[in-house]
């Protein structure tokens, strides 16, 4: 587990308090049902960028906090342990790959209002329907991009897309030469395959900056699987402890005290795997895609048994609509797929060290 500071502990206390409080997983559910076009609560959002947390990675140059992607980690989990649905993760990792871009133009245009909340944005990388980002047909011409991404997550709100090409990382404002088709998932949380067609586009960096902000966003997806994961298992305890059957609880069985005990101890695995990637990448080291990978490959195979456990001990409830533990599991499945399945990562981290 990761040593925090005092600043650290107060942002991850106040943004459990924030979920808990304003933002339950019966208020995502009551967004599902509206069927929000945005995919999420803007009055939630708005909140969530004036408590700072839009700017946490943003150099404080450009009005963020530059607390960094642990502390970023530190929210999103916690927003994921409520289902929160929001744009903060993709808007944070698309404000990094503008600060870390060349262009010192588009930092000083958009990295205020990201920070502020003011702006959503998003990465717009992957072109088929898995993360395959050797596969990029999407090209720039006079300085104008076309190409399609599929998938793309806050594609149906966003006004900033920070998108691969075949030769590196582009900045496309949402609404010359865009357009977006929505995609309608099992998570019920707004993904969308965004059309560029000659769209103005400001070169950020090549291919290696691609490759370093793709690492940044499965870090952060990770973060809040493990909110998620979390949650499932808290919601499955709880449940074990209180169910009465045959006359004593179920927790008192010995069978369902081992599925929960595997449980936990994989979640301490995926917790050391997640945080060990975010510190990772606020320390610079050089290691950052090994660690983002054995991140993702563990919280991937931790969340699928968390969230199917969550289904399988609750029983016949855990089966319906009205429970809790379908929205894990869908939203889930959504995350586990998002910047590579634990299959792929598994195989990168073995490629990545000679294997």
């Amino acid at each position: 587990m990761a040593v925090l500071n005092d600043e650290q502990v107060m942002l991850r206390d106040m943004a459990r308090e924030w979920a808990d409080n304003e933002a339950p997983v019966t208020a995502f559910r009551k967004l599902r049902n509206a069927a929000v076009p945005v995919g999420y609560d803007a009055d939630a959002w708005r909140a969530q960028g004036e408590m700072g947390w839009a700017g946490v990675v943003v150099p404080e140059a450009y009005g963020g906090s530059e607390f960094g992607f642990l502390s970023l980690g530190l929210v999103l989990e916690q927003l994921g342990r409520n289902l929160v649905a929001t744009p903060l993760a993709s808007t944070a990792v698309a404000a990094i790959a503008i600060a870390l871009g060349e262009d010192a133009a588009a930092k000083q245009q958009w990295l205020p209002g990201i920070a502020s909340g003011e702006i959503v944005a998003t990465l717009a990388i992957d072109e088929g329907p898995v993360h395959n980002p050797a596969k990029i047909a999407a090209s720039v011409t006079g300085g104008k991009l076309s190409g399609t991404k599929a998938f793309v997550a806050e594609g149906d709100s966003a006004q900033l897309f920070v998108v691969a090409a075949t030769d590196g990382l582009y900045l496309v404002a949402g609404d010359e030469g865009v357009t977006r088709s929505t995609r309608h998932m099992a998570d019920a949380r707004s993904h969308a395959a965004i059309s560029f067609v000659d769209a103005p586009a400001t070169r950020l960096g090549g291919t290696d900056l691609t490759t370093k902000i793709i690492d940044r966003a499965t870090a952060a997806t990770c973060a809040e699987m493990l909110g998620m994961a979390l949650q499932a298992f808290d919601t499955t305890n709880d449940y074990l402890k209180t169910r009465v059957q045959f006359g004593q609880t179920l927790a008192s069985f010995q069978a369902l005290q081992h599925r929960m005990a595997k449980i936990f101890t994989e979640l301490e695995l995926m917790r050391s795997a997640v945080e060990g990637a975010l510190e990772a990448i606020d320390a610079g080291r050089s290691d950052i895609d090994q660690a983002a990978s054995l991140a993702k490959a563990l919280a991937g195979d931790t969340l699928h048994l968390a969230s199917r456990e969550m289904i399988q001990l609750h029983g016949g409830i855990g089966m319906t609509d009205e429970h809790d533990a379908g929205l894990y599991m869908k939203r889930a499945a959504v995350l586990q797929a998002m910047w590579g399945n634990a299959a792929y990562h598994r195989e990168r981290f073995a490629r990545l060290n000679g294997y």
